[in-house]
């Protein structure tokens, strides 16, 4: 569905939306390369300022943007609901990588960020999920990226 949606977008709008990579969404949420230590999106230890997880979220999804951003002015990136990403779900190659690609097939696609129904452990930025690729959930969205041409 989400493919499909993109596609459709791209048609109307002439741009080139995507699923980001794996690699592409854990850079987003540590808010970019100088804050690789962080454990939450936007922050280390006080998660309740920047995510909706079990511990407050009253049970519920809730709209994007009530809680803190984190340093590149996102929100959401951990909590409220996981987050789809173009990857196939695999084990990390075992040598540093600059901005890796994923394995190129599998059964189960990557899904990150936690949501509100699971504990402060599950919306680590470095925590990983997987599901089917044409799997539904009240606590499964998605988040796109632009493609620039230069």
């Amino acid at each position: 569905d989400i493919q499909e949606f993109i596609q459709k977008l791209n048609s109307m709008t002439g741009e080139t939306y995507r699923l980001p990579t794996e690699a592409e969404w854990e850079y987003a949420a540590r808010g970019g390369v100088d804050r690789k230590a962080t454990k939450y999106a936007g922050t280390t230890n006080d998660l309740k300022l920047y995510a909706w997880y079990s511990g407050n979220s009253d049970s519920k999804t809730h709209p994007v943007g009530q809680k803190s951003p984190n340093e590149l002015g996102l929100y959401d990136m951990s909590g409220n609901v996981w987050e789809w990403c173009s990857d196939w779900y695999g084990s990390y190659p075992a040598t540093s990588q600059t901005n890796p690609q994923g394995p190129t097939d599998g059964s189960n696609r990557v899904s990150r960020g936690g949501s509100w129904n699971r504990n402060s452990q599950r919306t680590r930025v470095s925590y990983r999920s997987n599901n089917f690729p044409d799997f539904r959930l009240i606590i499964l969205g998605f988040r796109l990226s632009k493609t620039v041409t230069n």
